[in-house]
């Protein structure tokens, strides 16, 4: 018979705690994204960020507001998805093959493109904080992965508009509406939708009011996308 020493019950104690740790941090992963299918998300991690950032800064701005995605333009849903993910309807969160193509760029040029799909983006806005590791991106894929589960095509793409950044302390479709053109987001027009979408992921470095040549070319090619794309938007 084994005897126990106060070391072997000690280990013992740690496995046993990380063990309910990760079953604990497991489930509250899943509970937590099945209650957002219906709740508004209020507040992100980027938010937080970026309000200590500007409040460094002396910028006490952090404006956001929810809205429905029946009260978003279709042009707005249209204009992301050919900027940022054109196959959002198709994959299940993780476009492999963007993510080829990106690393393929960025081996070749000096510019860094991502690969990350709209279900990743919203992943990361909602969940984590912006970093630059491994570890957040295989988390990035595991939450993607649940919402996709869980959560419907509409339901993803309402959550990212809403939570996007869209200027320095401003967050959600709305408010870049009434910011930029001082109308609601459903009355964005798929010019406006292109101008919008053409800043991000990046809406601290591009300016809507003075858009540079890049930028420029980006809302055109926006706008040819949209053009061949169907409508009206086919949820699930």
């Amino acid at each position: 018979m084994t005897k126990k020493t106060p070391s072997n019950t000690f280990w013992k104690n740690v496995r046993i705690f990380i063990l309910r740790t990760v079953v604990f941090l497991f489930s509250f992963s899943i509970l937590s994204v099945i209650l957002l299918k219906w709740l508004p998300v209020r507040y992100t991690p980027l938010m937080f960020v970026r309000y200590v950032e500007n409040i460094a800064d002396g910028n006490y701005r952090n404006t956001r507001e929810w809205v429905s995605i029946d009260d978003i333009s279709e042009d707005v849903i249209m204009a992301v998805i050919a900027a940022e993910d054109n196959k959002f309807m198709e994959h299940f969160g993780i476009d492999l093959n963007a993510i080829k193509e990106a690393m393929k760029h960025n081996k070749e040029n000096n510019t860094v493109r991502g690969g990350s799909t709209i279900t990743q983006q919203t992943a990361k806005n909602v969940y984590l904080l912006p970093s630059r590791t491994w570890s957040r991106k295989a988390l990035e894929a595991y939450f993607s992965i649940l919402m996709e589960i869980f959560w419907s095509k509409k339901r993803i793409m309402e959550v990212y508009l809403n939570v996007i950044e869209v200027g320095d302390g401003l967050y959600g479709i709305e408010t870049a509406a009434k910011k930029y053109f001082r109308k609601s987001a459903s009355e964005l027009t798929g010019y406006e939708a292109a101008q919008i979408a053409s800043i991000l992921p990046n809406p601290r470095k591009f300016k809507i009011d003075k858009p540079t040549t890049e930028l420029k070319r980006k809302q055109t090619k926006i706008r040819s996308r949209m053009r061949g794309m169907k409508r009206p938007i086919k949820w699930e």
